[in-house]
């Protein structure tokens, strides 16, 4: 079992900064793949970031790459999503997730691969 607490969200400008945290407990295995996703009202869930525990190798999606950065803590069994230059679109609730069991070594972009979340945390961009 794994447990995942996110925190950091709130009201950002367009062109600031704002990370998030993603507290993880329980089993948190090397080979593991962490996530972030985002859902805006009306929309599919949709792809961020992905770190592996162990090697730190990260994916971003097309739409964040260059203003977003996922890193991980090993000690603190955190890991952060660094929001730089939001955009309005940026606007959304934001999701932590663990992939406990990858299919591949780098695990992948599609939320039904993830087996356990947070509870999510709002992030709003004003213009």
């Amino acid at each position: 079992q794994m447990q995942l607490v996110e925190s950091g969200g709130g009201l950002v400008q367009a062109g600031g900064s704002l990370r998030l945290s993603c507290a993880a407990s329980g089993r948190t295995g090397s080979s593991s793949v962490m996530g972030w996703f985002r859902q805006a009202p009306g929309m599919d869930r949709e792809f961020i970031a992905r770190i592996r525990w162990g090697s730190g190798s990260t994916y971003y999606a097309d739409s964040v790459k260059g203003r977003f950065t996922i890193s991980r803590d090993n000690a603190k069994n955190t890991v952060y999503l660094q929001i730089n230059s939001p955009e309005p679109e940026d606007t959304a609730v934001y999701y932590c997730a663990a992939d406990s069991n990858p299919r591949s070594y780098y695990g992948t972009n599609y939320a039904n691969d993830y087996d356990y979340w947070g509870q999510g945390t709002q992030v709003t961009v004003s213009s």
